[in-house]
């Protein structure tokens, strides 16, 4: 196996960051962490250096364009705004990728491609957009407008992005570098796109010139129909929540069997899959961090929810003790629910069901709550039998997590010959293994 093969099998690994406590609910609430934290540049900043000292390719910035969440109970979910943080966050990183997400449904695509390609140059080629739609009937009537139906969504979102791609080609790279003798450009290589479109257009050029990796990376979620047409056809990075290795190879085939459908290398787009962890030295501590964020939360909502997922039909009226004799002869997983399978193996393996949900079995994602080395595994397992080429990290808590899994799992990884050992190019285009694209892709512009 040559050097170029060697590292384009090695796991790719981006970690969300957002309100800057974690994704459980109670992060806010732990002695260790500063309840202002929702507005601290500076916490931001800690998490994303902590991600960058592991050699983790890329921070991502999920976002919703309204107040999700119950604030009388937890801080919002989101970042304040993902590119006002990620332009922070250039300054004080150097390597790590920045993905931030932006909706097609509303912005105009003459301020997103000036928004992120001036990200792109101001991190030296760093910068990711995640390019979704909105179909959230109240991010809708935040713009004053009423969700579309879905196909008009999708045929804003076609246009939105190739009149992006088009304005970030616009300077071109012939226009050269700045002569004091003589041009600071060539004007004939910074041109109008002129592009109309039913929903939106622009004239340009746009007043940003190439970054290194020439314009940002694009990324986009997996799902189906028009949505998994569109990832096809633009996205660099496609983002998936399977909730168990069959799911994923199935969802990673599918991306990339509609890559070539678009007329695309398939090997051109990586798929990513979400998958979260807690870390500690035993599996037991690790489950006593997550019991710690569990105490401090309801979750009777979750214990009356958990004899169904574990075939019972009796409620669990000793939840810190293991289950019965005649409990685990009756328990049945459904056989295609992933969850279901997972509780009732946590189950006959001796857990109480406190323990249980404290292996995160009610996720959204595969959660691992244990060890560097169990956490390895998962993403051995995953990564080995092609589910994924790479991981979307989630973590409870930003604070702590980031630095157990860069401190342990990291050098697991790296020993066992799956995941870099350091930053070997400076551009995340260059992190991922993804082609050099600038302006529009001529397979769309002639299609």
């Amino acid at each position: 196996m040559d050097d170029t093969e060697k590292k384009n099998k090695r796991m790719i690994l981006g970690v969300i960051l957002g309100n800057n406590f974690g994704v459980h609910a109670a992060t806010w609430k732990m002695p260790h962490v500063d309840p202002g934290s929702y507005t601290s540049i500076d916490v931001t900043v800690e998490q994303a250096r902590t991600a960058e000292g592991g050699g983790l390719h890329f921070v991502f910035l999920p976002d919703r364009l309204f107040m999700y969440g119950d604030l009388a109970a937890s801080p919002p979910m989101f970042s304040m705004d993902p590119i006002v943080t990620l332009s922070a966050l250039a300054q004080a990183t150097k390597r790590i990728g920045l993905v931030g997400t932006s909706s097609t449904s509303f912005t105009e695509p003459y301020l997103l491609a000036r928004q992120l390609k001036a990200l792109d140059v101001i991190s030296r080629g760093r910068a990711g957009w995640n390019a979704v739609p909105s179909y959230e009937p109240v991010a809708f009537a935040n713009f004053g407008k009423v969700p579309p139906p879905r196909e008009k969504k999708y045929e804003r979102l076609h246009e939105v992005i190739q009149v992006v791609q088009a304005l970030w080609g616009s300077w071109g790279y012939g226009a050269g570098q700045p002569d004091q003798a003589g041009k600071f450009a060539d004007m004939a290589y910074i041109q109008p796109v002129n592009l109309q479109g039913r929903h939106v257009g622009a004239q340009g050029p746009l007043p940003v010139p190439p970054s290194e990796q020439g314009q940002p990376v694009i990324v986009m979620p997996a799902t189906t129909g028009l949505g998994l047409q569109a990832a096809a056809m633009y996205a660099n990075v496609v983002i998936g929540m399977p909730l168990s290795i069959e799911e994923g190879r199935a969802q990673r085939q599918m991306v990339r069997q509609a890559a070539a459908q678009a007329g695309r290398d398939p090997d051109e787009i990586k798929f990513i899959a979400f998958a979260g962890f807690t870390v500690g030295d035993t599996e037991r501590q690790a489950l006593d961090k997550r019991r710690a964020l569990d105490g401090r939360i309801d979750i009777r909502g979750q214990l009356s929810r958990l004899p169904a997922y574990l075939g019972l039909h009796q409620e669990l009226t000793q939840p810190d003790e293991p289950l019965t004799t005649a409990q685990l002869a009756s328990a049945r997983a459904h056989p295609h629910d992933a969850r279901s399978i997972r509780a009732v193996k946590l189950a006959k393996a001796g857990w109480s069901p406190r323990d249980i949900l404290a292996h995160a079995v009610f996720d959204p994602s595969p959660t691992v709550v244990g060890t560097a080395e169990q956490v390895a595994d998962h993403l051995e397992e995953w990564f080995e039998a092609e589910a994924a080429d790479g991981f979307m990290l989630n973590f409870d808590d930003f604070h702590t997590g980031i630095g157990d899994f860069v401190d342990g799992v990291v050098p697991v990884l790296r020993e066992r010959g799956i995941f870099h050992d350091d930053y070997e190019e400076k551009t995340l285009r260059d992190h991922l293994g993804v082609p050099p694209q600038y302006g529009l892709d001529p397979r769309i512009a002639t299609s």
